[in-house]
């Protein structure tokens, strides 16, 4: 069972990742420092935010606090990123980072307790925060860029005024196992 929860979190990570990477694909390299006002965030700022959590929370958890010294949470609230490509490394950077640690993982592991700012968390417990964590803010990512899109989006998932067609394609095909993207999986 514990083994199915492994494979089943990291295509679900990976899931949400390609939502990203796909909304970036979209996004011009002026957009992705777009702010609605000065107190929401860029999609740039949200991706600052997710590299500096993942790279906290996924470096050496079994030695390590998952909120490392190292980590200055204030400033990846601040933009000092310069361009696009700056901000997709720090995207897959983090990524990598989450995904390398995930794959390393037993099933004896998931009991194992780690901490996250000195509370213990079992690495199950661990995994669920981030996984309730990072959707959280890809949605952001992908409602920006739905806002700055306008009628340029291309959806993600089913287009609107188009779920009969889908559906209908859907029920047309055998009965299946759902996958997603295994690319991540294996890094």
């Amino acid at each position: 069972m514990n083994l199915d929860y492994l494979t089943s979190v990291k295509k679900q990570f990976a899931y949400y990742k390609q939502l990203g990477d796909k909304t970036f694909d979209q996004i011009s390299d002026e957009n992705i420092f777009w702010q609605y006002n000065p107190e929401s965030n860029s999609i740039a700022i949200i991706v600052k935010h997710l590299w500096g959590n993942m790279m906290s929370r996924w470096t050496e958890i079994f030695t390590t606090d998952g909120e490392k010294e190292t980590r200055n949470r204030d400033t990846e609230f601040e933009n000092d990123l310069k361009s696009k490509a700056e901000v997709l490394e720090k995207w897959n950077k983090g990524w990598e980072q989450l995904f390398q640690t995930l794959n390393k993982l037993t099933e004896a592991d998931l009991n194992r307790i780690i901490y996250i700012r000195n509370e213990g968390h079992t690495v199950l417990e661990a995994i669920n925060r981030q996984l309730a964590h990072y959707p959280y803010h890809v949605g952001q990512i992908v409602f920006i860029g739905k806002m700055v899109q306008n009628q340029d989006w291309k959806s993600l998932s089913i287009p609107r005024n188009k779920s009969k067609d889908y559906n209908n394609d859907k029920f047309s095909q055998e009965k299946k196992r759902a996958h997603f993207t295994d690319d991540l999986l294996n890094k």
